[in-house]
């Protein structure tokens, strides 16, 4: 089983491993501004130093595959890049961001410390293939793969290998749900064994599983009501780490409001999730 180490030249290193403590992904799904960025990177540093696990910052520069064309995408290439390093300038936290061509990789792989390959993009060889080549060698840093609703478990092994030809071996599989009739998404918890099997670390991604894709004809919605339960039963089988969006008000987030958890609960969702993870791995 790998053991990622995650965060270099002065960053707060996070370890993660599918036997270690739970690690959090956490961040708005957009960047949206600098003020909020930071306001929720700094509770949700509170939060995990509290709560005794490693976190991880993530944002995303650019929401590429929004359900409408109209819909707000975040601060861009540059702005939100420049956003991120101050996160992790200030605060001295990993970060993590989407990139969804291979012409922006060589840029982001600069600033952040994990390459997310969205999951509407998790077959794409070329991408894979350049985040690998990008972070191959680079310590600290890593790709995280999410699985395509599209793809079962199992799936995700060849495309990791993708990356790993490169000689990556930093690489994290997450979870976000399986698509399921035309507006639902459903999680397999078997999956999670089948996808720890490659050696990988396995994410749970909770927001994102808790969404109806296009459920409003020109945006997704969801149901936040239904994320303690899906937690705890990934937390229960034994992944690695979860991840998941947050905002200091979701009703006027520009992407995911209904899916995103409110930054004031974060603390009392994660902290039994925290107990349940000690539990199952005895650690």
């Amino acid at each position: 089983m790998k053991t990622l180490h995650l965060g270099a030249s002065g960053v707060q290193p996070v370890l993660m491993a599918q036997n270690l403590p739970l690690v959090l992904i956490a961040g708005t799904c957009a960047l949206e501004s600098r003020d909020t960025t930071l306001r929720t990177a700094e509770t949700l540093q509170e939060v995990c130093q509290n709560l005794g696990i490693g976190l991880i910052y993530k944002g995303s520069f650019d929401k590429a595959n929004r359900t409408s064309g109209a819909g707000a995408r975040g601060l861009g290439l540059h702005e939100g890049l420049e956003v991120l390093a101050e996160v992790r300038r200030t605060f001295g936290l990993p970060v993590l961001t989407d990139v969804h061509e291979t012409i922006q990789v060589p840029t982001v792989a600069e600033v952040v410390d994990v390459l997310q390959i969205p999951a509407f993009l998790a077959r794409q060889t070329d991408l894979l293939v350049a985040c690998g080549q990008a972070v191959a060698g680079q310590v600290g840093k890593a790709v995280n793969l999410k699985k395509g609703q599209f793809m079962a478990p199992n799936d995700m092994t060849p495309a990791a290998q993708k990356i790993a030809s490169t000689g990556c071996d930093q690489i994290i599989l997450t979870e976000r749900g399986t698509s399921f009739g035309y507006g639902d998404l459903v999680v397999d918890y078997r999956g999670f064994q089948i996808m720890a099997a490659s050696g990988w670390p396995v994410v749970f991604d909770i927001t994102h599983s808790i969404m109806r894709p296009s459920g409003k004809g020109d945006s997704s919605t969801g149901d936040r009501a239904f994320a303690p339960a899906l937690a705890r039963a990934a937390v229960g089988v034994g992944v690695a780490g979860l991840f998941a969006e947050t905002h200091p008000d979701p009703s006027r987030a520009i992407s995911d409001a209904d899916t995103q958890l409110p930054l004031d609960t974060m603390h009392d969702f994660l902290r039994p999730l925290v107990e349940l993870d000690k539990l199952v791995k005895g650690c």
